[in-house]
C-alpha cells in the first residue's frame, strides 16, 4: 500500500498460462508416515477476496474489452472466482498527490450527492455483483475531507462533531447501491487507524483507540434505524500486535460489541505463530470471528515487508504460506489480498527486480497512457490465490492437518459432500505425502490442480486413495489442490499418545487434568480425540475450567471441553484460545500441564507418537 510509481523499461507481452495435463509422479508416498486430517472442524470459511482500491482509477482509461477481461479474471469461475470484493468508498482525494490513489467521493459542497462520481470504482463493483461475488465489502480509507481536522483526505482525524455525519454518509452510500441491486454485505468504516498517511501519497485517516467505538456505535445506530442488514467489520489494524492490544480496549466500551459483525486485522508485521494464535485468543475473548483483510508487499525470499517485484513461484508460495497460516493458526474465517491489480512492475514484467513491488496479483504498464500498452501481466501469486479461491467457497469448514512432512503445509476443507485439500510443498525436491482422513466413509479423488514454476492451474493426475489414506508425490516448489468426493462425513476418533516437543515426555492424564511423564504406552497416556473436539484420557474428558484443567466424567458439549489440534503442534482450547503448556517449560516427570497464551514455544508443541 505504500509504494511509488515505477517505470516499465521492458517491451510489453503477456505472460503465458500453462494448463497441460501432466503424468502422475512416481508412487513413492507410501514410504512416508501419514499426516492426519483432524476429525474436528476448526472454523467456517466466510470468503476469500481482494481489494479494488486504486487500480480501478487507471483501468477506467483502458479499453472496455480489457476492463471486461479483468472482471472475468477476478470474478468468474474461469478466473479467481473470488467470493469477496472490497470496494473503496473514497474520501474525495483532497490533498492526495498521486491521482490513482485519490478516489472521488459522492458528496457535494451543499451536502447533496452526485452519484455519477467514482465511475471507476462503481464499474468494478457492478462487475463483482454481476458475477455473483458472495460478499461485497465497502471500506473507507478516509472520511470526506470537510469533516477532517486537517481538511484533507490524507492524515488528520475525523472531527468528533462529524461522527454522525460520517455514519449517515456511509449509510446513504449503502442505501444508494442497494437501490440499484448491489447490496454491500459489510462496511469497514476505517482502515489502518494508526497510520496517518500524512505524506499524502494516498488517502488515510487516524482513528485513535478512544474514537473507534464511537464511530462503530454511530454507524451501527444509523444502520439499525434504517433496518440495514450490512455488517460492520473493524478495526483493520495494520498488524496482529496492534490488533491484539487495541481491539479489547475499544470493543469493550458499553454498547459497542453488538454492532460488530467481524473483527479484522492486517498482517504487515509478518506475524509469528504466537501472534497469529493470539488473534484467535483475542477473538474468542470478545466472542467474535476474525478476518485477515489485507496483506501485500513481502519479498526477498520471505513473508516480511520488502521492496521487490517477483512474478515467480517463490512469491506464489509465500502468498500460499500466509493464507495457510492465517487459516490454520489464527483460525481466521476470511483472507483478503490487497490490490488485485497494480502498476508497480518495476523494470521487467517477467523477472524479479528491486524497483517494483509485490502488491498486486496482475500487473499493467504504468506508462499505458503514453505508449498505449494495455497488456496484463500475470504473477504466480494470482494462481496461488486461485488454488484456494477457486475451490474453497463460503461455508466450507476447515480442518487442521497434523503430522505433515517438513516443508509441507496442508489444510483441508469439508464442503458440501466433498473435501478440498490445499498442499504447499516449499521443498526444493519432490516430497512424498500420505494423508489419512480418519473417516469410516470412503472417499475418492475427483480432481487435482497444480501451480508450480512451469504450471498454472494445470490439471494433473489424481492421487491414489486406499482405505481413507491419500498417497501422492508433491513436485518441488508447488501448490496443489485436491478435491475428493465423499458420501457422508462420518469421522473416526484419533487415538494414541501425545509427546511434547521440548520435554520428550508424554501427555499423561491425572485426577487434576494432565501432566507429563516418561512415555510408557500405558493407558494413562492414551488419548482419544473425536469429531466433537473432545480430548478424552484415562480419567475423563479434559476440561478447561475457570480454575485450570480438570478431568470430567461426562462430555456435555460445552466449549470448555472442545479442543483444536493446530498443524504446528498446538492443542488449543476453543473456550479461551489458549494452549496446553508445560508449566515453567519443565521437563521432569509429573510436571503440570496448564493453559497459557499460545507462544509458539516448544513446551506447547505436541506430536502423535
Amino acid at each position: 500500500m505504500r509504494t511509488n510509481r515505477s517505470i516499465l523499461t521492458t517491451a510489453a507481452a503477456a505472460l503465458a498460462v500453462a494448463g497441460a495435463l501432466i503424468s502422475a509422479p512416481p508412487a513413492t508416498a507410501a514410504d512416508s508416515p501419514p499426516a492426519e486430517v483432524s476429525p474436528h472442524a476448526a472454523q467456517r470459511i466466510d470468503n476469500i477476496g481482494a481489494s479494488g482500491a486504486w487500480w480501478v482509477n487507471d483501468l477506467k482509461n483502458f479499453d472496455p474489452r480489457v476492463q471486461a477481461r479483468v472482471a472475468k479474471l477476478l470474478f468468474s469461475s474461469d478466473g479467481l472466482d473470488l467470493s469477496a470484493y472490497r470496494y473503496n468508498i473514497g474520501g474525495g482525494g483532497t490533498g492526495v498527490t498521486y491521482a490513482p490513489r485519490a478516489p472521488e467521493d459522492f458528496l457535494n459542497d451543499d451536502g447533496t450527492y452526485d452519484w455519477s462520481k467514482d465511475k471507476a470504482g462503481r464499474t468494478f463493483l457492478y462487475y463483482a455483483a454481476k458475477y455473483g461475488v458472495e460478499d461485497l465489502i465497502g471500506f473507507v480509507n478516509s472520511a470526506p475531507a470537510r469533516w477532517k481536522t486537517n481538511g484533507k483526505s490524507c492524515g488528520g482525524h475525523l472531527k468528533t462533531e462529524h461522527e454522525k455525519d460520517f455514519a449517515k454518509y456511509i449509510a446513504d452510500v449503502t442505501d444508494h447501491f442497494a437501490e440499484r441491486g448491489v447490496r454491500l454485505d459489510y462496511i469497514s468504516p476505517f482502515n489502518e487507524p494508526t497510520n496517518s498517511f500524512d505524506s499524502c501519497g494516498q488517502e488515510g485517516m487516524l482513528v485513535d483507540v478512544p474514537q473507534r467505538d464511537d464511530i462503530v456505535r454511530a454507524l451501527g445506530e444509523e444502520q439499525q434505524a434504517r433496518k440495514q442488514r450490512t455488517g460492520i467489520i473493524a478495526d483493520e489494524s495494520t498488524s496482529t500486535v496492534k490488533f491484539n492490544d487495541e481491539v479489547p480496549r475499544w470493543i469493550s466500551e458499553p454498547g459497542t460489541a453488538q454492532y460488530v459483525d467481524k473483527l479484522a486485522h492486517h498482517t504487515y508485521d509478518n506475524p509469528s505463530d504466537a501472534n497469529r494464535a493470539k488473534v484467535y485468543e483475542t477473538a474468542k475473548s470478545v466472542g467474535k470471528t476474525a478476518w485477515s483483510t489485507e496483506i501485500c508487499c513481502f519479498g526477498k525470499g520471505g513473508t516480511g515487508w520488502a521492496q521487490e517485484y517477483d512474478p515467480t513461484i517463490d512469491g506464489g508460495l509465500n502468498l500460499s504460506r500466509i493464507v495457510h497460516k492465517d487459516f490454520a493458526t489464527a483460525h481466521d474465517s476470511a483472507f483478503h489480498w490487497w490490490v488485485a491489480l497494480s502498476e508497480m512492475i518495476g523494470t521487467d514484467p517477467y523477472a524479479k527486480n528491486d524497483s517494483g513491488w509485490n502488491d498486486g496479483l496482475i500487473y499493467y504498464d504504468p506508462n499505458y497512457a503514453t505508449n498505449g500498452n494495455q497488456t496484463l501481466y500475470f504473477t504466480k501469486r494470482y494462481y496461488a490465490l486461485g488454488q484456494y479461491s477457486k475451490f474453497v467457497k463460503p461455508g466450507a469448514v476447515m480442518h487442521n492437518v497434523t503430522g505433515t512432512p517438513d516443508g509441507v503445509e496442508v489444510s483441508a476443507y469439508d464442503q458440501k459432500g466433498k473435501w478440498v485439500v490445499v498442499v504447499n510443498n516449499h521443498n526444493a525436491t519432490d516430497t512424498a505425502l500420505n494423508l489419512r482422513f480418519n473417516s469410516d466413509k470412503p472417499i475418492r479423488a475427483t480432481k487435482a490442480v497444480r501451480t508450480s514454476a512451469t504450471e498454472d492451474w494445470a490439471k494433473v493426475a489424481k492421487p491414489s486413495v486406499r482405505k481413507g489414506t491419500v498417497s501422492a508425490t508433491l513436485p518441488a516448489r508447488s501448490i496443489t489442490t485436491y478435491v475428493f468426493g465423499q458420501k457422508g462425513h462420518g469421522s473416526s476418533a484419533v487415538t494414541g499418545a501425545w509427546q511434547g516437543k521440548q520435554s520428550g515426555k508424554c501427555l499423561t492424564a491425572d485426577a487434576s487434568g494432565a501432566a507429563i511423564a516418561t512415555c510408557t504406552d500405558g493407558a494413562e497416556q492414551s488419548w482419544s480425540y473425536d469429531a466433537r473436539g473432545a480430548l478424552k484420557g484415562a480419567d475423563g474428558y479434559l476440561t478447561a475450567g475457570s480454575s485450570g484443567l480438570t478431568a470430567t466424567a461426562e462430555f456435555t458439549g460445552d466449549v470448555t471441553q472442545r479442543w483444536l489440534l493446530n498443524s504446528n503442534g498446538q492443542i488449543v482450547s476453543e473456550a479461551s484460545g489458549k494452549c496446553l503448556d508445560v508449566s515453567g517449560q519443565a521437563t521432569a516427570d509429573g510436571s503440570k500441564v496448564i493453559l497459557y497464551s499460545c507462544t509458539g514455544g516448544a513446551n506447547q508443541a505436541w506430536f502423535r507418537r
